[in-house]
């Protein structure tokens, strides 16, 4: 599951939080692995929070799906990801993973461009 995290910028047009993968540096969006005990919307709350410093609520709904090849020491294995837009309620100066990703806040235009997954590029230009 993945957060999809939105705000408006200056100019009112929307903007999305992207964060850098730890070992290859490529930006995406923060996503997971399923969190026992956690719906696939909470557990999704819980990865940005951890991946990008961001405080907020995933909405219970899915806005799309895309699937991708996560890199593993010796082999891809084939993951799954349903993209739930997140309302922020706070963005953290220190977080879990602070030291191992960048973030930054991006166009619905230029997000679409930078990501390499060709799934989450259809659902970010879908929006």
């Amino acid at each position: 599951m993945g957060a999809l995290p939105l705000r408006k910028a200056a100019d009112g047009s929307p903007e999305i939080l992207l964060v850098t993968t730890r070992s290859t540096k490529r930006w995406t969006i923060p996503k997971g692995w399923p969190i026992k005990g956690l719906k696939s919307y909470e557990a999704a709350g819980r990865e940005a929070w951890e991946e990008a410093g961001i405080v907020g609520k995933c909405r219970k709904r899915a806005i799309g799906r895309y699937l991708y090849w996560k890199r593993k020491d010796d082999h891809f294995e084939l993951c799954r990801v349903r993209v739930f837009p997140m309302d922020i309620r706070d963005i953290l100066d220190d977080w879990p993973e602070r030291d191992e990703r960048q973030r930054h806040w991006f166009s619905l235009a230029d997000a679409a461009d930078l990501v390499e997954e060709p799934g989450l590029k259809a659902v970010l230009r879908m929006l």
